[in-house]
């Protein structure tokens, strides 16, 4: 496997560190153990634990205004696959990828071949019928799956199709559909006709899944479509999932939801009628601000956890939700913003699992509302910086990814190969 960060330097960056590591981690140890947690069962478990990369992250978003591109940015998806494999080496905790066709459309051969090379492996497949892609004969300005010109419905679904065949090729096992489809005017679409057209398209999609795939169906409150859009939220979401069948699901991103919203609840109730397919993590202030996960609210992404550890610690039928990220980078370093949030996602991981289950369930059953909100609280207050770190370092990543990437000189190096990017447009990328 190749890495991309010289191993001596992230050797000597770790043992700088690792005797007050140690001793945070026993004096943890012996907190956790006063109650009845077991602190490697934890850090096998966060060891264990992954969430996707979006090829698309590794790169400058942008807003509906301006872009400002960042050095070494990645000219293409075997540069992007480096830029994640980067991630992956110093967090250990981002195994695979999620790739985004047409944007990352190349050899499947040669795709597969990189990502071994640099230990990685494919996570959903995303397709993108919100943009016009070259040498489409149809547009998508007023549509895709839902489109009332039957032409460009069917370049939609052979778009999907298209996606599911190449993600074959290279190991992925599911599609993610997001549309921008939708109204920006009172009566500009019917509500009921629009979403007639969406299940038929859909249909024909779901019908060329393989036997092993499952296919995972996001809602969006708004954008670009500002009036209606069609698939706008989690109930209809669910609708799709129930009407498409087995293998269909509804993927929450934490983004896609009103301020306020509990998300956490909507992901309950997914799991409880086995219609959870997976999560887009970030973290918003006002809309779908595409921003690093945990960097506004890290309660909610805890609450939301807590529901997933809860499923999981009961053994709820056909749970099994796919984790990755999705965020967009402005003022940032797209790499770092991207280790940070994996760590913050694993940190949610990992609080979840410290709450005491038996003791919350006394208390909701007592109906005793402040003692089982104190039960969370204590899970989240705990600080478990030392077993997020001694787990990234015994499976080979480093104490502290962000300062060792900078010591590295990652950024400088691949800004002397890359040429720079000018300036343009707007759009989130």
């Amino acid at each position: 496997m190749t890495e991309l960060i010289n191993a001596g330097l992230l050797e000597n960056h770790n043992a700088s560190r690792m005797p007050a590591l140690k001793r945070d981690y026993e004096t943890l140890g012996e907190q956790l153990d006063r109650r009845g947690v077991s602190i490697d069962t934890i850090k096998q478990k966060v060891a264990a634990f992954g969430v996707a990369i979006p090829s698309w992250g590794v790169g400058t978003g942008g807003t509906r205004f301006a872009r400002f591109p960042g050095q070494g940015e990645p000219r293409g998806i075997f540069d992007k696959l480096q830029d994640c494999a980067v991630i992956q080496q110093l967090t250990r905790a981002t195994p695979s990828v999620s790739l985004h066709v047409p944007w990352d459309k190349a050899d499947p051969q040669r795709l597969k071949e990189t990502a071994e090379r640099f230990g990685l492996g494919f996570d959903a497949m995303n397709s993108n019928t919100f943009q016009d892609h070259p040498g489409d004969r149809h547009s998508y300005k007023f549509g895709s799956l839902s489109h009332t010109d039957a032409a460009t419905r069917r370049q939609a679904v052979e778009h999907n199709i298209e996606c599911i065949e190449i993600g074959q090729a290279i190991g992925s096992k599911a599609l993610t559909v997001w549309i921008g489809d939708g109204s920006n005017f009172p009566g500009q679409s019917n509500f009921t006709k629009a979403f007639e057209r969406y299940l038929a398209s859909m249909r024909d999609v779901y019908a060329a899944l393989p036997e092993d795939w499952r296919v995972f169906t996001e809602h969006k409150m708004y954008e670009p479509a500002f009036y209606s859009t069609v698939v706008q939220d989690w109930g209809t979401n669910y609708l799709i999932a129930q009407e498409l069948g087995p293998k269909a699901f509804c993927l929450v991103d934490l983004g896609h939801h009103a301020p306020n919203v509990n998300i956490e609840m909507i992901v309950a109730r997914l799991i409880q009628f086995g219609k959870l397919g997976g999560f887009h993590f970030n973290d918003s202030k006002y809309g779908d601000d595409d921003l690093d996960a945990g960097s506004i609210d890290p309660y909610r992404l805890f609450l939301v956890f807590n529901e997933l550890v809860d499923a999981e610690h009961r053994n709820a039928p056909g749970f099994n939700p796919a984790h990755m990220l999705d965020q967009s980078h402005n003022v940032t370093d797209p790499i770092e913003s991207l280790m940070v949030s994996a760590t913050e996602v694993v940190r949610a991981y990992a609080q979840a699992l410290l709450v005491d289950r038996t003791a919350l369930e006394g208390f909701q059953e007592a109906n005793d509302a402040l003692m089982a909100t104190q039960v969370l609280k204590a899970a989240f207050r705990t600080d478990l910086e030392p077993i997020l770190a001694l787990a990234r370092v015994e499976e080979g990543g480093a104490a502290d990814p962000v300062a060792a990437y900078r010591e590295s000189g990652y950024r400088r190096q691949v800004a002397e190969e890359r040429p720079a990017v000018s300036g343009g447009g707007g759009g989130i990328v």
